[in-house]
């Protein structure tokens, strides 16, 4: 009778919706995993300045989109021995925040909860821009059209049996 009363039960349900399917033509060539300590301050004269020290896990990923090549990208040489393919610039696919990983270090200054839920909240902005930022400093990019002459470029060849020529748009 004891073990009636004591015993607890767990129950979960859920609707799943599917709002949307989006068919994906993207080929991901390069991901950066990056890590970055933010600190964002709001300076006053009076009070104490309101700060929060903020580290940032995430990641950015370039890729191609291969939906955008239409067949008139496609040429052949007048030997018929080699294939131009016209391809889409590189294009930054997501910027992803590890909510896991990340951490909020320090606050410090910060007199009402209103404020400091502000604040954290605006340092996850700045932490995706930052992460955005620093990528395209780090020209993932050009990595990217790198990375598309490595890994896409043979591909085609083994396929085709042809010399391909990767040129970006």
């Amino acid at each position: 009778m004891k073990h009636q009363f004591t015993a607890v039960r767990t129950e979960v349900s859920d609707d799943v919706m599917v709002e949307k399917i989006t068919s994906m033509g993207k080929l991901e060539l390069v991901k950066y995993s990056m890590k970055d300590v933010i600190e964002k301050k709001q300076v006053h004269t009076l009070l104490p300045d309101e700060r929060v020290l903020f580290v940032a896990v995430g990641e950015v990923t370039a890729c191609i989109d291969l939906t955008k090549i239409r067949k008139q990208d496609i040429t052949r040489t007048e030997g018929h021995d080699t294939i131009i393919v016209n391809m889409p610039k590189p294009e930054i696919c997501y910027v992803k925040l590890d909510h896991q990983r990340s951490k909020v270090y320090d606050i410090s200054g910060i007199m009402l909860p209103s404020t400091s839920k502000a604040m954290v909240e605006d340092i996850y902005k700045v932490a995706e821009k930052r992460l955005l930022d620093n990528a395209r400093e780090m020209d993932v990019l050009g990595k990217a059209r790198q990375n598309a002459q490595i890994i896409f470029k043979p591909l085609l060849e083994n396929i085709s049996g042809k010399t391909v020529i990767l040129q970006f748009k």
